[in-house]
């Protein structure tokens, strides 16, 4: 089993290799590549990953632990069920990744690529998406209290039955959303009320 402690890595190509169930603590990499690796039940712990491509690499129950992956690459990633708690994932792409069964706890995932996503019934209480791509995606019966969703896109975003009380919606167009069944708080009510031209008093 790999165990990497307090290393750095720049512009290494790491494609292919074995990385099942490896430790990493407070690692950086720097413009590395894994694409196809394998990093199923790999963990990390305060690692930062700075535009690395894990391009169709397998993380499945990998866990990852106040790490960040800024500007990274998941495009058909496969991160079934792993588990990102108080990550930072700003500016990275998941386009046509494996997200079935993954936990986020908290965290910042804005600016983000999350298009056609589906995070169905999951708890994402408190993470950030300021201006992240949500378009398309399924968040139906989703926990999203006191989320931030500034700028956010939700066009075709399914937030039907989801519990929407406390999350920031400031800069979105109301009439995009599909909250058919959702959980809204007052001024949630009442801004979407006026949106639609409605004298609230």
């Amino acid at each position: 089993m790999l165990t990497y402690t307090d290393e750095q890595f720049e512009g290494i190509d790491f494609s292919g290799q074995d990385f099942r169930e490896a430790e990493l603590t407070r690692c950086t990499f720097t413009k590395c590549k894994f694409i196809n690796t394998s990093l199923e039940e790999v963990t990390t712990s305060g690692c930062r990953f700075m535009e690395c491509d894990f391009h169709g690499a397998s993380l499945n129950a990998s866990i990852h632990t106040e790490s960040a992956f800024m500007n990274c690459r998941f495009e058909h990633a496969n991160l079934f069920v792993s588990k990102f708690s108080f990550c930072k994932m700003t500016g990275s792409d998941f386009s046509g990744a494996e997200l079935n069964g993954i936990t986020i706890v908290q965290g910042d995932w804005s600016y983000t690529n999350l298009r056609h996503v589906k995070l169905d019934k999951q708890n994402l209480k408190e993470v950030r998406f300021v201006e992240s791509d949500l378009m398309g995606a399924s968040l139906e019966k989703a926990d999203l209290r006191k989320c931030d969703f500034t700028r956010a896109n939700l066009t075709q975003t399914n937030l039907s039955g989801a519990d929407l009380r406390g999350a920031e919606l400031e800069g979105i167009p109301v009439h995009v959303l599909n909250v058919k069944g959702a959980r809204m708080d007052t001024a949630q009510a009442i801004m979407l009320l006026r949106s639609l031209g409605a004298k609230v008093e």
